[in-house]
């Protein structure tokens, strides 16, 4: 669906954006496990401001339906008040993730907070939710590579496919 060279390129027009947006601002990245895994390491690569990075896990997704029960598994441990937040997902699907997640750090004060997805799917979400960074949007699928598994397989793939349902 989306090859690595594709993926790289859009990776580094979003970091563009951010170095742009939060030049002085020294912002948090929030990663969301483990999905994002790659596309975080990748952007935060490419990120050329100063800048602090943390990780947080949730999960929605039995098989290939999100289950749409947000589990919180693992916390954050830094304050997050007065501070400027970009969480980073690799893929905004029903949006129920991203919304319990925003929800959660907007408790804590932060200056800013945005959103950051590798893919979103338009078409799938179920939620008043807009990414304020878009890798690609795509045609609800259901895909794996790039740090995206079908239970727990496939996250190591460069490239991203659709998953044969068959």
């Amino acid at each position: 669906m989306i090859g690595s060279s594709e993926i790289a390129q859009r990776v580094k027009i979003i970091a563009s954006e951010i170095n742009r947006e939060y030049e002085s601002k020294n912002p948090l990245f929030i990663g969301v496990l483990n999905g994002a895994f790659l596309f975080m390491a990748d952007l935060f690569k490419e990120v050329s401001i100063s800048c602090e990075i943390g990780f947080i896990r949730v999960s929605s997704y039995n098989g290939l339906q999100s289950s749409g029960a947000v589990k919180n598994v693992i916390g954050l441990s830094e304050n997050l008040s007065g501070r400027h937040v970009i969480v980073v997902e690799d893929i905004v699907d029903t949006g129920e993730t991203a919304l319990f997640l925003l929800e959660e750090i907007r408790k804590q004060n932060p200056a800013t907070l945005k959103l950051a997805t590798l893919l979103f799917k338009p078409a799938s979400v179920k939620k008043n939710i807009k990414p304020d960074y878009i890798g690609f949007e795509i045609e609800p699928a259901f895909v794996v590579g790039y740090g995206l598994d079908y239970d727990g397989q496939g996250r190591n793939l460069n490239d991203i496919y659709v998953l044969n349902e068959t």
